[in-house]
C-alpha cells in the first residue's frame, strides 16, 4: 500500500513513490493512488520529482512539482500559493482527489495539506486534528508558516488571528510534534556543531 493517509474524503497526504523498490514497486504504489481516486498530485520535494513517471504510467493524473527543501527554514508564501491554488482548482471539480506529499510524509506534504484545509475554511485546530488523526507520524514543521500565510492571504482580522495562534500554541503543547515554532515566531537558529 502506498505511504499515504486520507485526511478528508478528497485530500490525502503522505510520502512519495518509493525509489528504493524500483520501477515495479513504484508502479504498484501509483496503482494504489489511482485506486484511492487520486486525480491530482502536489509533490513538495526539491530533491526529486516523479512527474515523468506519473505522466508515463498515469497520464490522467495532474501533477504539480512544488519543491522546497525540508531544512526547517521558513516556507515562502509562493510555495503555499502554488500548492493551495492547484489544490483548490482541482477540488472545485467534482470527483477529484488531491494528494499533497513529500518524501516521508512527515513535514512538507502534511504542512501543505494543512494549508489546503485552512483555505477550505477549516478552523486551524480542526485541521491539525484531521491530519494527526489520519497520519499520527506527522511532524508538521511548516504548519506555523501555513497559518501565518493564511492569515496574511485571507486578511484574517487581527483578533481572530491572535485567537487562532493561541489555539495553535495550546494544541501544540498538548500534542507534541516535530513542529519547530509557533505562528508569528521567527525561524529557528541552525543547530551548532
Amino acid at each position: 500500500m502506498a505511504n499515504v493517509s486520507r485526511t478528508t474524503d478528497r485530500l490525502l497526504t503522505g510520502g512519495d513513490l518509493p525509489l528504493d523498490v524500483g520501477p515495479d514497486g513504484m508502479l504498484l504504489d501509483l496503482r494504489d493512488l489511482q485506486s484511492e481516486g487520486v486525480t491530482h498530485i502536489i509533490d513538495n520535494r526539491s530533491e526529486w520529482s516523479d512527474q515523468e513517471f506519473v505522466a508515463r504510467y498515469a497520464p490522467r493524473i495532474r501533477y504539480l512539482h512544488n519543491g522546497q527543501d525540508d531544512s526547517g527554514q521558513r516556507m515562502p508564501d509562493g510555495w503555499f500559493d502554488r500548492g493551495v491554488g492547484f489544490a483548490l482548482q482541482a477540488l472545485h471539480a467534482p470527483g477529484t482527489t488531491v494528494l499533497a506529499h513529500c518524501h516521508m510524509g512527515i513535514n512538507r506534504g502534511p504542512s501543505m495539506a494543512f494549508a489546503i484545509l485552512l483555505a477550505q475554511g477549516l478552523d486551524p485546530v480542526a485541521a491539525l486534528d484531521a491530519i494527526r488523526d489520519a497520519r499520527p507520524i506527522v511532524g508538521l514543521a511548516y504548519a506555523a508558516d501555513a497559518l501565518d500565510w493564511w492569515h496574511r492571504t485571507s486578511g484574517t482580522p487581527a483578533p481572530l488571528a491572535a485567537r487562532q495562534r493561541a489555539d495553535f500554541a495550546r494544541w501544540l503543547a498538548a500534542h507534541p510534534l516535530g513542529v519547530l515554532r509557533v505562528p508569528g515566531a521567527s525561524a529557528p537558529e541552525p543547530a551548532g556543531p
